[in-house]
């Protein structure tokens, strides 16, 4: 693979700077923050009253510590524009979720917002080897997730050319590739080995690609993915991490030459590590639920937001900014399958749709050779219990979890009585992905 690290005057003088001179920034514009969201958005003036404190209050960093949390939940109950700070004329752009769990979350920009976002996803592609003049294929989704978008701008902020491919059509994917020659590609880890396959399947060698890059994200993937990407490719693959509540992709990124987890881009983004069951800050090193507060979002702060990402916060290695681990897990029941969210809750209501089940069901996530695969078990009830009837309900379950949720699974139906009782907490969810 190519040595792709930066070269002198190639990073951004924050990007070295020291940690004092860091934390500095990081208090002058958490105090704004705090202040333009108490100041402009009724539900942090409430949150923030409701708690007691005031944005006055914050003196130090760990001041922050005194200020409520924001959850997913509030999003929701505020759709589609209760969280915002500017009034809707000011928004360049907004996004949302799928809403497949009942109202969508939305979040917004100002033009001001869009550069900020575009800035922080350039710096990410840089840090993963990109350069101004490379040509960057994006195949992740466009439209009102945020991948595609974020990806788009960020690669034409630092000077690249965009192939704005979005995702599907893996054979047009590959031809283009070969056809475009693009130097880096930005998609799910999961969807990159779909488009392996199709190298494959065309009696292409994937090593002879053009690609040198790819910056993959929007769901949790290991080493072990990483390895068999950049063997089969001879590339380097890095990670990038990014929610839409905070500002979308490029949030933090892992950087090519060390590769050992994501520096964040602590100027706009002020992460904490917090036990999740009792919301106590744990210091650097320590394993916990990861919040993030936002530095200089305009349209839409976000305070103290609680991403039930499961990771800890290290001492910066080739930037001075603080690493993030790789992901390992949740805090909460939700699941990431090739880039959708999923609930368990949303399984068991077309469950239920089915008359030929019982409630009860189990969720099993496995590797399908490289790819994520969702199996769903449930059982049958006794008067569906034959052979033909739990085809039939396998294929009507199947049916609707495509064509509700949008991910295709595997489905097991049972004997009746076959699917083990649960006393107090039902365990939904068996992800052996990270494990098995």
């Amino acid at each position: 693979m190519l040595d792709l690290s930066p070269r002198p005057g190639d990073l951004e003088p924050i990007e070295t700077a020291s940690r004092d001179e860091i934390a500095s920034v990081q208090l002058e514009r958490l105090k704004w923050s705090l202040a333009h969201a108490y100041n402009n958005s009724p539900f942090y003036r409430k949150s923030f009253d409701d708690a007691g404190v005031h944005p006055e209050d914050l003196r130090q960093l760990s001041d922050l510590a005194k200020f409520p949390f924001t959850v997913k939940s509030d999003l929701r109950e505020n759709y589609p524009f209760g969280m915002f700070s500017v009034p809707k004329e000011k928004l360049a752009r907004v996004h949302a979720s799928s809403g497949t769990t009942g109202r969508p979350t939305v979040v917004g920009y100002t033009r001001k917002d869009i550069d900020t976002w575009a800035s922080v996803v350039a710096r990410s592609i840089r840090a993963s080897g990109g350069r101004a003049g490379d040509m960057v294929h994006v195949a992740y989704g466009y439209g009102l997730f945020t991948g595609g978008l974020g990806a788009h701008y960020g690669a034409e902020a630092l000077g690249c050319t965009v192939v704005p491919v979005s995702g599907g059509m893996t054979e047009r994917q590959v031809t283009l590739m070969q056809d475009f020659r693009p130097d880096i590609i930005m998609v799910t880890p999961s969807y990159m080995l779909s488009i392996l396959d199709e190298f494959r399947h065309a009696g292409i060698d994937p090593r002879e690609s053009s690609m040198k890059v790819g910056i993959f994200g929007a769901e949790p993937w290991t080493n072990a993915m990483r390895k068999e990407i950049e063997d089969a490719f001879d590339m380097h693959a890095v990670d990038i991490y990014g929610l839409s509540e905070v500002m979308g992709p490029g949030v933090a990124n892992e950087c090519v030459e060390t590769k050992d987890g994501l520096h964040i881009w602590e100027d706009h983004f002020y992460p904490e590590v917090i036990d999740p069951e009792t919301g106590q800050v744990l210091p650097d090193g320590e394993k916990g639920e990861l919040v993030f507060t936002s530095l200089t979002k305009e349209a839409f702060p976000i305070i103290r937001y609680r991403t039930r990402d499961l990771t800890r916060l290290l001492p910066g290695t080739a930037r001075s900014m603080r690493r993030m681990e790789k992901v390992t897990g949740r805090s909460d029941d939700m699941m990431i399958v090739r880039g959708v969210n999923v609930f368990p809750t949303q399984i068991e209501e077309q469950v239920l749709k089915c008359s030929g089940l019982s409630p009860h069901y189990r969720i099993e996530l496995v590797r399908d050779g490289r790819m994520d695969t969702m199996i769903v078990f449930c059982e049958a009830l006794p008067d569906s219990a034959g052979a033909e009837a739990r085809e039939q309900s396998a294929r009507e379950l199947g049916h609707h979890v495509k064509s509700v949720i949008g991910i295709s699974v595997k489905v097991r139906v049972l004997d009746p009585g076959a699917m083990e009782r649960s006393v107090g907490k039902a365990k939904r969810v068996d992800d052996k992905r990270l494990t098995g």
